[in-house]
C-alpha cells in the first residue's frame, strides 16, 4: 500500500502557516508545517513525499533558494510558492526554476486547495510512469543478447524471416526467441512490446 502523500507547509509567519496547515487538514489531506526552509531541509531524509507549499520571502533562505536546493538534492516533489505582490518577480524566477505553481496573496481557500490537488495529481501520474519505466527496464535486463536482438527486429517492424536473415539463424529459431521475449517482457501483443521498448528508450 502506497504511503499517503503529505502537504509540507513552510512559512516563517506562525499565524499564516498554522491557518494554511489547518485548511489543508480540514480538506482531508495530511499536513506537516515548518517555520523555515532550513528546518524543512533538516527533515527531508525522513519525510513522506507529496507536495511542498512555501512562502517566497523568508529569512535565512528564501523560497527560491529552497527550490534550487531541492533540485540539487534530487527532490522531485512539486513545489507551490506563495508570494506577496512585491515578490511576483521572485515567484516568476521560481517558476523558471521548475516550481509547479505560484499564488499571489491574498488567495482564496479554493485556489490554494485546487493548486495542491493538481500538484499531487501530477506527482502521482509521474510516479506511476517512473515505476512503469523501471519495470520495463528491469524486464529488458533479463533478456539474453540474442533475445534483445530479436526484440529490436520486432520493434522495428521486421517479419521473422527478415530477422532470421539479419541474424543468420532460422525462422523457427526466431519464433522461439520471440516467444521468450514476449514471456519475459510480459507483453500480450506485439503492439504492447513496441510500447514497452519505446518507454525504455525514452527513459534512456
Amino acid at each position: 500500500m502506497a504511503t499517503e502523500p503529505v502537504v509540507h507547509v513552510i512559512d516563517d509567519d506562525d499565524s499564516a502557516r498554522e491557518a494554511l496547515a489547518f485548511l489543508v487538514e480540514c480538506a482531508g489531506m495530511q499536513v506537516r508545517s515548518y517555520p523555515s526552509a532550513r528546518y524543512f531541509l533538516e527533515s527531508i531524509a525522513t519525510m513522506n513525499h507529496g507536495c511542498i507549499v512555501t512562502d517566497v520571502r523568508m529569512p535565512e533562505m528564501s523560497g527560491v533558494d529552497l527550490v534550487g536546493r531541492l533540485k540539487e538534492l534530487g527532490v522531485k516533489d512539486p513545489v507551490i510558492v506563495i508570494t506577496g505582490h512585491a515578490d511576483v518577480p521572485m515567484a516568476i524566477q521560481a517558476m523558471k526554476a521548475g516550481v509547479a505553481d505560484f499564488l499571489e496573496k491574498p488567495f482564496s481557500d479554493h485556489a490554494i486547495l485546487d493548486a495542491i490537488r493538481a500538484a499531487l495529481a501530477r506527482q502521482a501520474g509521474e510516479e506511476e510512469a517512473d515505476a512503469e519505466r523501471e519495470g520495463v527496464k528491469a524486464r529488458i535486463a533479463t533478456l539474453s543478447q540474442r533475445e534483445t536482438e530479436v526484440m529490436n527486429g520486432l520493434v522495428e517492424g521486421h517479419p521473422n524471416k527478415v530477422i532470421a536473415n539479419d541474424l543468420g539463424i532460422s525462422a523457427r529459431t526466431v519464433e522461439v526467441y520471440r516467444a521468450n521475449v514476449m514471456t519475459k517482457m510480459k507483453a500480450a501483443s506485439l503492439s504492447e512490446l513496441v510500447r514497452m521498448a519505446t518507454i525504455a528508450r525514452l527513459a534512456g
